[in-house]
């Protein structure tokens, strides 16, 4: 019925790859690492550190002087620090346009909460009905 010869009672049955390796199950460790806060952190340091060290060659390798006015006030800056002072200034600034800009819309959002009579506590926590 088949041309393949029956197998010797000694030998032993093919190894499949799951005998082989251990299951999926039996290796992976018992709480799968997830990302924390502490973990995010770090990683909010390590770059950090980095654009910090980037920024300090940056003023040492600028360390020309030049003269600086800002209305009357007049001095003379080495050129890495004076582009880092400019630079956070910009910074700052965006900061306090954008806050403003959040403070506006939330403003108008609790005006328009207000005139159709409902509330914050209203739109997320509903009140339970009465049975």
């Amino acid at each position: 019925m088949t041309d393949t010869p029956p197998a010797p009672k000694d030998a032993q049955p093919h190894a499949t790859p799951s005998d082989l390796s251990p299951s999926l199950a039996e290796t992976a460790p018992p709480h799968p690492s997830r990302r924390t806060r502490i973990s995010g952190t770090w990683v909010g340091v390590i770059i950090a550190t980095l654009v910090l060290t980037l920024l300090l060659v940056f003023i040492l390798q600028n360390t020309k002087q030049v003269k600086i006015s800002y209305f009357t006030a007049h001095g003379a800056l080495p050129l890495g620090v004076g582009l880092l002072l400019a630079a956070i200034g910009g910074v700052l600034f965006a900061g306090v346009v954008g806050s403003l800009r959040i403070w506006q819309l939330r403003h108008r959002l609790g005006d328009a909460e207000h005139s159709s009579g409902h509330s914050k506590r209203s739109r997320y926590h509903k009140s339970p009905k009465a049975a």
